[in-house]
This record gives structure tokens, sequence and C-alpha cells, in this order.
């Protein structure tokens, strides 16, 4: 005797019916625990995370005379920032620590919370670097780079016609 047959649904006679999976009660619990962590998993995710991923949410808008790049960075301060840049890649670095203990009568409360972000973001050609302008507000770092004059006078702007 082999350790298959007596694994009823290893033998062939006894193979289950797959239509019948809702009289099984191990797929019906199966199925019910595959629902719940679903149902976590997607309720978490509508949560408004700061960072997803270690990254911050940030936008990057390019217009005809400069790059501006926005970014979410609550709970941190301007200390605590720092912003590089490259001929071809902004880097943005954070690290918000923040401690806080309570000592009453009858209990100490001790809290820590940390959080890091380290962002890399790529530039386009022309960018100009040393004229950079950052500004921090509300939460939300925004930089804005200004465009060299050779990269504004490489645009040109196409008509498009009915055809």
């Amino acid at each position: 005797m082999q350790i298959k047959d007596l694994i009823p649904w290893a033998r062939k006679d006894h193979a289950p019916d797959p239509k019948s999976d809702d009289q099984n009660p191990i797929a019906t619990l199966q199925r019910d625990m595959n629902r719940v962590f679903e149902g976590f998993w997607n309720r978490v995710g509508d949560f408004d995370w700061p960072w997803v991923g270690g990254e911050a949410k940030s936008d990057v808008v390019e217009t005809e005379d400069h790059v501006e790049v926005s970014i979410e960075l609550p709970g941190m301060e301007m200390k605590d920032i720092e912003v590089t840049v490259t001929d071809d890649m902004l880097t943005i670095k954070g690290e918000k620590k923040i401690e806080r203990q309570e000592e009453k009568k009858g209990y100490y409360l001790s809290e820590r919370s940390y959080g890091a972000i380290y962002r890399t973001i790529p530039l386009p050609p022309g960018v100009d670097g040393e004229k950079a302008d950052a500004s921090f507000k509300n939460g939300v770092l925004t930089i804005k780079l200004p465009q060299t004059p050779e990269a504004q006078a490489k645009v040109k702007r196409i008509e498009v016609k009915n055809a």
C-alpha cells in the first residue's frame, strides 16, 4: 500500500467532482479565508499612506521653461530634508524621528515613530541644476528646476492638421 492510496482524492476512482466545491468544507473554508484577507488588504490600500514601498507621493511637471517636482513629506521639518541635484538626477532624502514620553500618576507612556524617504527622480536633458529653487510648506516640498535657454530653443512646435 502506498501513501497516495490513503488519500481519497488521489485515487482515480474517488476523484472529487470539480462542481461539488460548494459542498466541500475545506474548499469553502479556503474561499472564505481568501475573502477575509482580500477584504483586509483592499481596506488597507484605501488609507492615504504617505510612503508606499519607501517612496513618497510625488508629482513631476515639465513646462516650457522649467521642471517642477512636488513631493509630500508629512510630519517632516525642513531640517530633516536633504535635496541634491546632479546633471540628470534629483535626489531627495529625509528622515523623521518622533519620540514622546509621558509619565503621570499610575502609568508611563513612551512612543517612538521613525520614517525615512529616499527618492531619485531622473531629469530631462537641459535642466539647470545650479539655479534650482526649493520651498517647503505644509508638508509639501516643491522644487523648481529651470531649463537652460539651449534646451528651450530645441523645443519645436509641430502643427497638427486635419487629415
